[in-house]
């Protein structure tokens, strides 16, 4: 399914349920309250948006998975799919970042999971292992590289467009997280890393690293 649409289809059921009141409201009321939810379907439409990026083409490119601040880069041990010491790089994303997800590396998507139970706010650390969140594993020619999406406080639904055997492409869409949240992205040790905490990134366009040929 072609994911390239303006608005991410995901947000249209909010947008016509919004604009729907707001019409009930104006014919049935001689008040403004109808602008409250007119307000809400221009913002959802807002949030929802899903613009096109200048994709990077030059191999050996590790690419943002999301928009957002870098919070934290850390060297970590993942035990769910890589299996060894990896690079984290933390992501949060703000009710008015982008929140349409993108593959950081080209590969083969082998692995999906889901985990955790909690809606902690997405900027606490400990939100990464215990939020609900959705793990992609994706096996590329430089190893195995995984993008987490992560609910947050307000964030309660994660939306992922891949599936196992997919080949993806680095910068592709693989789907979003609604409201705010965080993703994460861990790499081998192998990669490069050339950014650093508190820089903002745009997902599929923004360089997170490289690995060498």
């Amino acid at each position: 399914m072609n994911h390239s649409s303006i608005i991410s289809r995901e947000g249209w059921p909010y947008i016509g349920i919004l604009v729907l009141l707001a019409t009930l409201l104006a014919l049935l009321s001689y008040n403004y309250y109808w602008l409250i939810p007119l307000g809400l379907a221009l913002f959802a439409a807002y949030f929802f948006r899903n613009p096109e990026r200048s994709i990077p083409a030059d191999e050996g490119l590790i690419l943002s998975p999301a928009d957002g601040k870098i919070m934290e880069i850390s060297t970590v041990w993942e035990d769910q799919y890589l299996k060894s010491s990896a690079i984290q790089v933390r992501i949060f994303l703000s009710l008015f970042n982008v929140h349409v997800n993108r593959v950081p590396f080209s590969g083969e998507v082998e692995w999906l999971s889901r985990s955790g139970s909690t809606y902690l706010p997405a900027y606490k650390k400990e939100a990464g292992t215990s939020n609900v969140s959705n793990l992609v594993g994706i096996h590329s020619h430089k190893g195995k590289i995984m993008v987490v999406q992560i609910t947050g406080i307000v964030a309660r639904r994660l939306v992922c467009w891949l599936k196992i055997g997919d080949q993806v492409q680095s910068g592709e869409r693989l789907g979003l997280i609604k409201f705010g949240s965080c993703t994460e992205l861990y790499l081998p040790l192998s990669a490069e890393i050339l950014v650093q905490p508190g820089e903002i990134v745009k997902g599929g366009e923004t360089i997170i690293g490289r690995f060498s040929n």
